[in-house]
């Protein structure tokens, strides 16, 4: 296990090479003395569902410099803020929709219960969306009022055309990242011709955390809710799964994981889009926690900045919706 400061100067932990499971990082001799430890060992979590989200989205979250550097340069390049580093990366994490939470909740219902009956699953009430609540779930953002959304495919192909001689990229697994209470799991892309082998291939392995497959990351979190406020019960005899809430000392502050996306970048490289269709997948976020204030804007401020920069765009500015709504 390695320590680094990073470029928004909060203290990491990390392993390369490795995405550590949970029980994996329990076991860890080098993760007993970090704070995230104390989350790790909690006893009596309540029930929760364990999905698998087919996520076809990234996002990338950026700050006012970063909104008009992206506008200048015509895309997405690394900042060159973070020295701890010795490449250069690009971050994208995946963008979890409400569609997503659909289906992933169907599939686990047909999985569990494969022998429903047309009435059980017309009556099933929803109760996903009571557990996706973790940062990595929710529409703010810890890092700036500006959230650009693509599909995964379009991501990748970008990167092939640009940067890999039309050769697919290489997915790597890179790094598993320790902070007080969230673990976050890299995926590298990387060009075909300058991979580092000291990095596994992102095999399409059924206990892996996170998998590609068809044009898509398929997530398996461990740990979605960060605040558990609901219990899951399963309710056996008639096929259906469903949610107590909890209060008082029955609620649990526990560990949440996510998964970020990298793109090894060149010093100065640009991964280009369309001007147009970079604004058309802009969105305005309110701010998470923790963050910087000043970081953020106003939706008011945002709408005259983004109109600023993008005069002729012929809709206005839209706000990121909730998975809750």
């Amino acid at each position: 296990m390695n320590e680094r400061r990073n470029r928004r100067w909060s203290d990491e932990n990390f392993v390369r090479g490795r995405h550590l499971k949970l029980d994996d990082l329990r076991q860890e001799e080098r993760v007993r003395d970090l704070e995230i430890r104390r989350y790790l060992l909690k006893s009596r979590i309540p029930d929760y569902p364990h999905p698998e989200f087919c996520v076809s989205h990234l996002k990338h979250d950026t700050d006012l410099e970063g909104l008009r550097g992206i506008k200048r340069d015509g895309g997405f390049k690394d900042p060159g803020k973070e020295r701890c580093r010795p490449e250069s990366l690009l971050w994208w994490s995946l963008a979890v929709k409400p569609e997503d939470v659909t289906s992933a909740e169907t599939r686990l219902l047909e999985e569990t219960y494969p022998d429903r009956t047309e009435e059980q699953v017309q009556t099933q009430q929803s109760f996903l969306g009571k557990f996706t609540t973790s940062p990595a779930f929710l529409e703010t953002s810890r890092l700036g009022s500006y959230r650009f959304t693509f599909p995964v495919e379009e991501v990748l192909e970008a990167y092939r055309e640009q940067f890999c001689g039309g050769e697919p990229p290489v997915l790597q697994v890179f790094e598993t990242i320790l902070y007080k209470q969230e673990v976050t799991y890299v995926v590298l892309v990387d060009r075909p011709d300058r991979a580092n082998q000291q990095y596994p291939s992102l095999s399409d392995d059924p206990n892996a955390v996170c998998v590609y497959r068809d044009g898509r990351f398929i997530w398996r979190p461990e740990a979605m809710s960060e605040t558990h406020r609901y219990k899951m019960v399963e309710n056996g005899n008639d096929n259906r799964m469903e949610v107590r809430e909890l209060s008082g000392p029955d609620i649990k502050f526990y560990v949440w994981d996510n998964v970020a996306i990298a793109l090894r970048m060149e010093k100065g490289e640009v991964l280009k889009f369309d001007p147009e269709k970079l604004r058309k997948n802009l969105r305005f976020c309110d701010k998470g926690k923790p963050t910087k204030p000043e970081n953020f804007q106003s939706f008011d401020e945002a709408e005259r900045i983004v109109g600023d920069l993008w005069p002729d765009y012929p809709g206005p500015l839209e706000k990121e919706i909730s998975l809750q709504d």
